[in-house]
Parts: structure tokens; sequence; C-alpha cells
């Protein structure tokens, strides 16, 4: 190149970025039209099927002879299997996610195959809530598979009243307390550590570091990573944090320690000091006050209670290595759920 002539790499750079913006709406906008197509086709299956009421051997029959013509005149894509999921689509979504839609067309947003993993989710709510997390977050499907799997909606009802476990359904997981964004047991599986084998807590924080982008999606919404083995200094004393993160959403600084064993009182106490000590030199005057958790293999509520304050911004929540029992979990929130006013 003439080192004479304009450089055109920075427009080049602008420009490819337009194209590539222009090329994943129109990828973005066909997926969606052919989600509402597939919607459109479960529905004129249904409406076949004597006014929604199937029966079994004529409709069979019907979608086998359907398929072969469909697949002739459009290729692949619409075998029997598939004109099932179709109609099971229109039956899924046809009925009102919320009270609020009840005349309203249903509205996607997410692509085909998001909606094949949310279909399989009986629990309306439950499916309400991972497809608002869906589109709130832009999961991959991946991500979508393994926070349903780690049972992230019973992990965060568990912890909450009935008008926020509504909200779950309603609105997704909300940030606007510190509270919002606990979640009891946090599932930390992407580490890759054997429970039945020792580690110690250095192990843990550099299996978290190595796995960060994974770890920031377990803690949830807003997290922004600082530091690890953040060091300040009282009185000639030097302290260490483990992990030091911010929350732009809550717009606090999220401090967490990690214990392999359980929890005891000089925990909460040491926690307690580390909060203070960001509150009173650390955060800016505009922000909230900082947020602590100890994130321990073994917790104990009793203990946490009778040793901090009750206004105390500091919380304790147990971690796993391994996919919960999603039966057992479901089986806790129903039992739990049970307790609630139902006024």
């Amino acid at each position: 190149m003439n080192p004479s002539l304009p450089n055109a790499l920075p427009m080049f750079g602008k420009i490819s970025d337009l194209i590539e913006l222009a090329r994943k709406q129109v990828v973005t906008t066909v997926n969606l039209a052919m989600v509402r197509t597939y919607f459109e086709i479960g529905r004129t299956i249904v409406d076949d099927e004597q006014q929604g009421k199937p029966r079994a051997q004529y409709g069979k029959a019907i979608i086998t002879d359907l398929a072969v013509r469909l697949t002739d005149a459009f290729g692949k894509g619409f075998s029997v299997r598939n004109l099932e999921q179709m109609r099971q689509f229109y039956l899924t979504y046809s009925i009102p996610q919320t009270p609020s839609a009840e005349l309203q067309q249903p509205r996607f947003q997410l692509s085909w195959s998001h909606y094949l993993i949310l279909m399989r989710i009986t629990n309306p709510d439950q499916r309400r809530f991972y497809e608002l997390e869906c589109i709130a977050n832009d999961w991959s499907l991946r991500e979508l598979q393994r926070q349903y799997n780690s049972s992230l909606y019973e992990r965060l009802a568990l912890s909450r009243d009935r008008a926020e476990v509504k909200k779950l359904a309603q609105e997704g997981q909300p940030i606007v307390a510190p509270q919002d964004v606990l979640k009891n047991p946090y599932i930390l599986e992407f580490l890759g550590l054997n429970t039945e084998t020792a580690y110690s807590e250095s192990q843990l924080e550099t299996r978290i570091i190595d796995q960060m982008q994974h770890f920031l999606l377990e803690l949830g919404k807003g997290f922004l990573f600082e530091a690890r083995q953040k060091r300040f200094t009282f009185n000639e004393d030097h302290f260490f944090v483990d992990l030091v993160f911010y929350n732009r959403l809550l717009q606090c600084y999220v401090l967490i320690d990690l214990k392999t064993d359980k929890l005891v009182h000089q925990d909460l106490g040491q926690m307690q000091m580390y909060v203070n000590y960001y509150d009173r030199y650390v955060k800016l005057d505009h922000e909230k006050p900082t947020l602590g958790i100890l994130l321990c293999k073994q917790k104990n509520d009793a203990l946490v209670e009778l040793t901090l304050p009750k206004d105390a911004n500091i919380y304790a929540s147990e971690y796993k290595l391994y996919l919960p029992d999603k039966q057992l979990l479901q089986q806790k929130l129903v039992e739990w759920t049970k307790g609630f006013d139902v006024n």
C-alpha cells in the first residue's frame, strides 16, 4: 500500500461492524419468522383435529400424509416428529402465559431451539421464568439447559416469599435489593472438583478464577469481577478478601469469602470487618452499602442470626459441586408454598 494514500482502516472497521450487525438482524428476523410460522402450523393442525379434539388414529394418519407432502414441496424440516412439536408448541403457547396476556397474541423472541427446550418444562410459571431470563440475559441453548438443570427457579423461589415467587414467573429475576442476588445453594459443578477429594480454599478460588465466565453466570445479573485476594491495610495489619465484585444493578461492592469447612462465628466477624472497611474507606457517596457473602460448604442459619445484627448486609450461602436433585427441590418448593397465606 502506498503510504501517501489515505488509510481506510478506521472506515473499514465501522463498515464491518454495520455489516455484521445487519447480518445478525437478518438471522434474528428469519428465526422469529420461522417460530411464528411453526406456531401457525401448529394452530392449523389443532384446528383440523375436530376443533382441537384429536382423534388418535385419524390424526396420526393425517400428520404422516402431511409430513410427506410438505417434505416433497419444501424439503427437510417437516417430518412427523417436527409437525408434532409444532402442534405441541401451539398447544403450549396458545394458553396465556400471564393473566394480562388473555387477549394478546404470543410474542416470540427466542429461537425455535430455545422453545423446544422450554416446552419440556411442564410448570407454566417455571417455563415463563426461564423464557424471561433467556430474553433478558441472551442465554445460549447450553446456558438455558444448564440453568434449568441447576434448578435456578427452585433455588431462587425457596428463598423468597409468596409475592416474590409470583414475580419470578411474571418478571423474571428482579435485582433491586441485596437479597435478590442470593441463591441457596450456588451450583459450581463447572469447577470440576470432586466432592470426595479434599481441596483447599486456595484451590477452590483458583478454579473459580479459571472458570470466571461460568461463575459470573451463576452469580447472576450485573456482576463485574474486580480482584482476587484484594489486600487492604488497617493499623499496619494486612487483610485479604478472597473475591471482590461490583454489581452495577445494585451499585455496590460485593465481597465473597470462600469456606471449605463448616461456617463458624469468626468467619462472620471477619466478613463484618471487611464490609465495614469497604463502606467507610472504599465506596463512594452515591454507592449503596457493601454486600458480603460467605460461600461455604455448610452454613448455619441460627449461627448467622445470633452473630450478626439484624441490619447486617452479610449473608451465608452454601455451594454444591454437583447438580442438585431437581425432583427433591421441586418437592421442597411444593411443601414450602403450602404454608403461604393464599389471601
